[in-house]
């Protein structure tokens, strides 16, 4: 059984890690709230973003693929444009910076309720562990270990099923939509889309596209030609990753919402509020549960964030860059890594609460998003980058309504914002 999971997983590609890492510890505090305060209310938005982040996503495989360049790589061969390009260097770096901080207070946290430890001493070792585990291992080593830890999302799955359920409600929440128009409401609703459809892994599934050609165009000592059988290879993968991703979402607002927000606990401030939705399948063991969902999820996306900061500048700076290289080979690529990672350590210093920061975090990927999606559609429909791998109409249509949906979703929450 192990050997044929084991076999299955090597067949995986980037597609289920970008899955996986979009429920990271900020996802997990986003859906947590989403479920607590609204109870199921918020899961038609579940189903609504799975074909939308699955269609960029796809956009940004197929970037990767077709021109083996990352998207920051290609926005600089197609636009060149350097305050444009400075621009979206700083919007990444920084609001992963802010995600990769918000995750390690999150982890710490989490472990708190485990292991009586001082949060920032388990940030401080958590910190160097992934600084190391990047420049020491190869990305193929990496890569195969991170697909092993999306496994920890699977607790959540689980606690939704065990839980006692409204199904009726669930059905009825799912299909058809309803919010208040209120600023709590539409802040959720841009939090959980900045969450679902994040700038960071727009950067990350294209270039990890470009390192995975790259590996195998090294195993077979020889240049790749790109097919249509494998675009549709890619496009699958890139399908089960988010479906994965959006199932764990449906669950935590679900498991949340029958279980948090039925006995009126409607705020989430602590880890140890969050892990009391996992008590109907743990019991006792909720609180190791959910550490090793947090922790699982954590390890998961702070390389990917770190790591798609890092291709972003080093492709806008014409830096040599690439997990499959070594230190000596691109340092400025995992000096990118090791600054952003430290300085989202220091966060912490600040006393930040990690739950707070976390669904921060979600909101400001809310509103820097619809800037990327307009590029990426834009790149993914030129004929001279793409050739005939450029958009067809049910690509354009979904990436089109995408781009709409969250520039509006935005707008709405901007004006109520300052509407004060």
């Amino acid at each position: 059984m192990a050997k044929k999971l084991k076999r299955i997983f090597k067949k995986i590609g980037p597609g289920i890690i970008t899955g996986a890492s979009d429920d990271d510890p900020s996802g997990i505090a986003t859906y947590s709230i989403a479920g607590a305060s609204q109870g199921y209310g918020l899961l038609w938005t579940a189903l609504l973003t799975f074909p939308l982040m699955a269609a960029i996503q796809e956009m940004c495989a197929r970037i990767g693929v077709v021109t083996e360049r990352g998207l920051a790589g290609n926005i600089k061969s197609v636009y060149k444009s350097k305050p444009l390009l400075y621009f979206l260097a700083l919007l990444i770096v920084v609001a992963n910076t802010i995600n990769i901080g918000a995750d390690l207070a999150g982890m710490a946290q989490a472990t708190n309720l485990l292991v009586p430890a001082h949060p920032l001493l388990v940030a401080a070792i958590t910190t160097g562990l992934i600084i190391i585990l990047m420049i020491k291992f190869p990305y193929k080593f990496i890569a195969d270990k991170l697909k092993w830890l999306t496994f920890a999302l699977f607790a959540y799955v689980a606690s939704a099923l065990v839980t006692k359920q409204d199904w009726d409600q669930i059905l009825i929440s799912t299909f058809v939509p309803s919010f208040d128009f209120n600023r709590e409401s539409i802040t959720l609703i841009v939090a959980i889309l900045g969450t679902t459809i994040s700038p960071y892994l727009f950067f990350w599934q294209t270039s990890e596209e470009v390192e995975e050609r790259k590996e195998i165009e090294r195993e077979k000592h020889k240049k790749i030609i790109v097919t249509k059988h494998e675009l549709k290879q890619v496009s699958e993968d890139v399908n089960l990753g988010m479906f994965f991703s959006n199932l764990v979402m449906f669950a935590i607002i679900a498991t949340t919402a029958s279980t948090l927000y039925r006995f009126g606990i409607n705020e989430i401030t602590t880890a140890s509020d969050a892990a009391k939705a996992l008590e109907p399948i743990a019991g006792s063991a909720s609180s190791l549960l959910f550490t090793l969902g947090i922790v699982g999820t954590g390890l998961l996306a702070i390389p990917v964030l770190a790591g798609s900061a890092a291709y972003a500048v080093s492709e806008i700076f014409g830096w040599r860059e690439g997990l499959s290289k070594s230190f000596r080979q691109a340092r400025a690529f995992y000096g990118v890594i090791i600054v952003s990672t430290v300085i989202g350590f220091l966060m912490n210093l600040a006393n930040i609460n990690p739950f707070k920061a976390l669904f921060a975090t979600a909101v400001i990927y809310g509103l820097i998003s619809p800037i990327l999606i307009m590029f990426i559609l834009l790149i993914a429909n030129k004929k001279q980058v793409m050739g005939n791998a450029a958009n067809n109409t049910a690509s354009n249509i979904l990436g089109g309504f995408t781009l709409i949906l969250m520039t509006a979703a935005a707008t709405v929450f901007l004006f109520l914002k300052f509407k004060g």
